[in-house]
């Protein structure tokens, strides 16, 4: 693993790297046990690919942890799961404090139970002076419901005419979203094979890079995020460019 790490261009490095984190469920049905098992688990791969972003250097990442449409799942799941987040913030918070990492959460948090909201909200606090890597948990998002809110509110501002239609830019949407302030991810990793982006950060993904692998989230470590960035690292980004364009030395 060291020996692959090594190979890693520390100088283009994906400067925010956003994982869909998959294949739980199916990892723990592969193992005879219960959905739950598999979610326990994968705070494992949480904690490892964590440690791997940080050790390199990677500004930014956010790992989509639970969806506004994971609502919709067995009532036992779902309280499951709140129940987890709430242990593994708790458990965690020392931890992203002792290594200089901020933690960020996008989404809608009003559909959370308030004992998760209230331990989100205290993580959040701890760890906001801290100057490192910045850590953010998708938790009850989506992203059709990030940009309709953004609409609604840039909406708001020219009805009250704070805001005129004609200097409606890209920018001006973009400080509307959960991610204001962030970079876009460069590259987007989902586990577990599946090949879908599933609501996931739609407007912000315009130019990752997409890296797509079957192993589940569970087994999901180092090694395998090694792998995604070296990948990353192989491909031209043209941005709409050609490769002359791209390659031309002034």
């Amino acid at each position: 693993m060291d020996s692959l790490k090594a190979t890693i261009d520390l100088q283009k490095l994906p400067a925010h790297i956003a994982i869909i984190m998959d294949g739980n469920g199916r990892w723990a049905k592969e193992q005879g046990q219960d959905r739950l098992f598999g979610h326990y688990h994968g705070v494992e791969s949480v904690r490892n690919v964590v440690e791997g972003c940080a050790e390199l250097g990677v500004g930014y990442l956010t790992l989509y942890a639970f969806s506004t449409e994971n609502w919709d799942r067995p009532a036992e799941e779902v309280t499951g799961l709140m129940e987890l987040l709430v242990q593994t913030i708790r458990k965690e918070v020392e931890t992203l404090n002792k290594n200089n990492i901020r933690l960020h959460v996008i989404g809608n948090l009003s559909m959370m139970p308030p004992y998760a909201r209230n331990e989100l909200q205290e993580a959040l606090t701890i760890t906001s002076v801290n100057t490192g890597m910045n850590l953010v948990m998708a938790l009850s998002y989506s992203s059709r419901w990030e940009m309709i809110q953004a609409v609604k509110t840039i909406a708001i501002e020219v009805q009250e005419g704070s805001l005129d239609p004609e200097n409606i830019t890209a920018s001006v949407f973009e400080k509307h979203l959960c991610t204001s302030g962030f970079p876009d991810p460069e590259l987007m990793i989902r586990t577990s094979g599946e090949f879908r982006i599933s609501n996931f950060l739609l407007y912000q993904l315009a130019y990752a890079e997409l890296y797509f692998t079957h192993v589940r989230w569970p087994d999901f470590r180092k090694i395998n995020l090694y792998e995604a960035i070296l990948d990353f690292q192989k491909r031209e980004r043209r941005f709409g460019k050609t490769s002359e364009q791209i390659n031309l030395v002034i």
